[in-house]
């Protein structure tokens, strides 16, 4: 397979011309456009701080139907004593910074550079990234970001400061995004954690399938705390 190197054009290579890691192509920039036309693609950045911006498009992908969401008695019994408060959109950057200092099992370091961090802000900024976010006591400890578009909540990264606080975010997200008739939370690449929570691998072919009919709905753009 070859690697594409991105130029200013704003144009990506077919996703399926993707190497066996997913790899597509390396360049370009982290503008919101080139952003956008990525995740309408099916294609997603991800690199580390000092090297070129790496674009990807995996097979298999892991996504989240929302009725195959995982809720543990443990999270019930969480939810119903509201010991957490749960809010989208107020503190986006907040999210994004502990999302990208959080620590992780097997893993150096973060894709989350300062550049992405920048991006995704100006994402927010024009209303197709969002933050949720979960308080305990006025404080932050938990919560996700990620970016909608069309059907498609296109989840980033996660983190938590106290037991669950991250599960709790991404069950609100889901009986939002299901109230809103919203189809599936895309969590990229296959993890533990997320299968642990019901996320589902499936061939990339389905997943544009799935992606090119979600985005034929309207993408519900702006603040989504107001």
């Amino acid at each position: 397979m070859t690697v594409y190197i991105l130029d200013d054009s704003l144009v990506f290579p077919k996703p399926q011309d993707a190497e066996s890691s997913g790899l597509l192509a390396i360049g370009g920039d982290l503008s919101v456009e080139r952003l956008l036309l990525a995740y309408r693609s099916g294609i997603f950045p991800w690199y580390s701080e000092g090297d070129p911006i790496m674009w990807f498009s995996p097979d298999p992908r892991l996504i989240v139907f929302f009725d195959n969401l995982h809720v543990s008695s443990k999270l019930k019994k969480i939810i119903r004593s509201k010991i957490y408060e749960v809010r989208f959109d107020t503190v986006f950057k907040d999210v994004i910074t502990k999302c990208a200092i959080a620590e992780r099992a097997g893993q150096n370091g973060t894709w989350i550079t300062d550049e992405m961090i920048e991006a995704y802000i100006q994402l927010h900024l024009e209303g197709y990234a969002h933050s949720v976010e979960t308080f305990h006591e006025g404080k932050l400890v938990g919560g996700l970001y990620g970016v909608s578009l069309g059907g498609v909540f296109f989840g980033e990264s996660m983190f938590f400061e106290m037991s669950n606080a991250s599960k709790v975010a991404l069950y609100s997200l889901v009986e939002k995004l299901r109230s809103w008739d919203f189809d599936f939370i895309d969590s990229q690449v296959p993890n533990d954690h997320m299968l642990s929570l019901g996320g589902k691998e499936v061939k990339r072919t389905v997943f544009l399938n799935l992606l090119e009919n979600s985005l034929k709905k309207q993408t519900k753009i702006g603040n989504w705390g107001s």
